[in-house]
């Protein structure tokens, strides 16, 4: 556990994908995530200050699904927590460069402890992402 004053510690998650270029286009430029170190085999990501790296890897994967909100979320999946506004900028986005969600972005729980606005959507080789957003920050970890 950190104290309040310290910094947040960033995590670091490595994700298997079929081809590098999808996942320079994906990561790159349609989450405008800035390029770091690379090899042939992966490439490190700058998102939003964590440290994210694809791995190449080809071959399928099994996905599992579980109902939150009348919605089958996908397991496993990753994210980050977006200030509102930027949520909504990252939805649009998104929109324009053509994804297809698995979850389409809208507002979950609203008027409960936790309510967020929530979306998911895959990368190129497959792996799913949640971006969301709390109406109230204090209420990320709210039982």
């Amino acid at each position: 556990m950190s104290s309040p004053t310290a910094p947040l510690p960033r995590f670091h998650l490595a994700v298997p994908v079929d081809e590098l270029e999808a996942a320079r286009i994906f990561y790159g430029e349609i989450l405008g995530c800035a390029q770091g170190r690379s090899s042939d085999t992966w490439i490190d990501w700058n998102l939003r200050g964590h440290q994210f790296v694809t791995h190449l890897a080809p071959g399928g994967r099994d996905v599992a699904h579980n109902p939150v909100d009348g919605h089958d979320v996908p397991v496993p999946h990753f994210g980050l927590i977006l200030p509102i506004p930027d949520f909504h900028e990252l939805a649009e986005r998104l929109r324009a460069a053509g994804t297809t969600f698995v979850i389409e972005p809208y507002l979950r729980f609203e008027g409960q402890p936790g309510e967020q606005w929530t979306m998911f959507l895959r990368d190129p080789a497959g792996n799913a992402l949640e971006f969301k957003a709390f109406a109230d920050d204090a209420q990320v970890f709210a039982v």
